[in-house]
């Protein structure tokens, strides 16, 4: 290597490095501009001892200057866009906590990193952390807490039995006994809304069969005693009240208890008409009860993630159809007043017209009849056609995205899971190990554990999975 006594005037000082088996040759003025990393304390490395040198390289060459580094050569290129240009950018495909741990290795400091790659590895970031919650379910779900007593073992076996259908044979039964009851307790509320099923009270008035009341009660007691047992053995009481899933169980069966306090309370009570209008309206609630089904069915939960992630779009969608809404509509009525049968009393009883049009329904109950109405209606016909379409492709787009990232985290998980066994089973076999020491040392620190031990499998599994990576 040309040291800085050996150079000839007018000479830059050149770096070779050797990154993988990859020689670069660098040069000191540029590695200078950022004098606190790793590459600009080799410019003056002929005035330090031998063992200066090994802390800042894997081997060193003194005859040839060259410095060796076992790092990964493609990372490295993008090491050296800081010096060049300032920044630094990640590639397609590198793992961004490999590159993080790469610039750490550079003294380097992260906020040299671009937003853009800032944002990609805040992604990966939070995927680690759902990895490492779901590792730590799977693991409760499992074994269980070591640390918890009698009853907050009960509580966590009880918990398991109703929430979590893969993690036994019972559990499982129990969520397929729960499914049935919800399909037969809806079919009854359709069934029974049937003239010919139904029967006459003492003053005429048709009412619900009797048989389907009793089916009916059978599958609100099921639903009772299974809402009761989950918030006996939830761990966090006030969340699970607050879960949308909990309140939709909640909406399903307090109608039914609401309508038989108003009927012990007697017949004078239900003749009263507001009285009779709640006690329709909490017997309309019932449907609510469908939404059970998003429990057990994970393409449910999926698509309702993915509608959520695509509020956007949605948005956008209804304000295509608003602003095309009532356009059409005024025009419509405008181009219909000259005739003398005219439909389109008013602009907004034109938005109906507007709305089924668009949204090619077509009842036929308001229709144009004048030559102008009806070549606004194709336009709104073809612009409504255009509006529902747009915004079509991102929200699948976005399921599809939720969708492979469930897959892969729940690869992940599982794979941790594996190879946590795997330590588990070295750990029994070698000599005076303990049982189950791995999970323990989970569950003492899980806060750091998990996030180190998910880091190092799950690196490769999102980096590669996702195909993600910053254009």
């Amino acid at each position: 290597m040309k040291t800085a006594t050996a150079l000839k005037p007018g000479e830059e000082t050149e770096i070779v490095v050797n990154i993988g088996g990859v020689k670069q040759v660098l040069f000191g003025d540029v590695l200078n501009r950022y004098p606190d990393t790793r590459l600009a304390e080799l410019v003056d490395c002929s005035l330090k001892s031998s063992e200066e040198i090994s802390s800042l390289c894997d081997d060193y060459d003194p005859d040839t200057g060259e410095f060796y580094f076992d790092r990964d050569p493609e990372a490295f290129k993008c090491i050296t866009e800081l010096y060049l240009y300032g920044e630094i950018h990640m590639k397609r495909g590198i793992c961004p906590i490999c590159f993080m741990k790469e610039m750490e290795f550079w003294k380097i400091d992260s906020d040299f990193l671009d937003d853009c790659c800032k944002c990609h590895l805040k992604e990966v970031e939070d995927e680690l952390a759902e990895i490492a919650e779901k590792v730590k379910t799977i693991l409760v779900d499992r074994d269980g807490d070591p640390s918890a007593g009698g009853w907050q073992r009960f509580q966590m076996c009880l918990w398991r039995l109703m929430e979590k259908p893969e993690s036994s044979l019972p559990a499982r039964t129990i969520a397929i006994v729960s499914f049935i009851f919800i399909l037969v307790s809806s079919v009854v509320m359709c069934i029974g809304t049937i003239p010919d099923l139904q029967v006459e009270d003492s003053e005429g008035n048709l009412t619900e069969n009797p048989t389907l009341e009793v089916i009916e009660t059978v599958c609100i007691g099921w639903f009772t005693i299974e809402y009761i047992l989950r918030l006996i053995s939830s761990p966090n009481k006030m969340k699970f009240v607050l879960a949308f899933m909990n309140i939709v169980d909640f909406m399903a069966i307090m109608p039914f208890f609401v309508v038989l306090i108003l009927t012990s309370l007697g017949t004078g009570v239900m003749e009263l008409a507001n009285v009779q209008q709640a006690v329709q309206a909490l017997r309309i609630m019932r449907i609510a009860r469908i939404f059970k089904l998003a429990r057990h069915s994970a393409g449910l939960q999926t698509l309702t993630s993915a509608l959520k992630s695509s509020f956007k779009e949605l948005g956008l969608l209804l304000m295509y159809m608003g602003v095309g809404v009532f356009l059409f509509s005024a025009l419509g009525y405008t181009m219909e007043q000259s005739h003398p049968e005219t439909l389109f009393t008013s602009i907004p009883q034109s938005f109906w017209w507007a709305v089924i049009t668009m949204t090619t329904v077509g009842y036929g109950d308001v229709y144009p009849k004048t030559t102008l109405g009806r070549c606004n209606a194709a336009l709104s016909f073809l612009c409504g056609v255009i509006a529902i379409a747009l915004p079509i492709h991102p929200i699948i787009n976005n399921f599809v995205l939720f969708y492979n990232k469930q897959q892969v985290l729940e690869t992940a998980a599982q794979h941790e899971i594996e190879l946590m066994a795997l330590r588990s089973g070295e750990l029994e076999a070698a000599p005076g190990a303990q049982t189950h020491a791995c999970i323990a040392g989970v569950w003492d620190n899980h806060a750091s554990s998990e996030q180190q031990v998910l880091k190092r499998r799950s690196e490769s599994i999102i980096g590669v999975s996702t195909g993600r990576g910053c254009l």
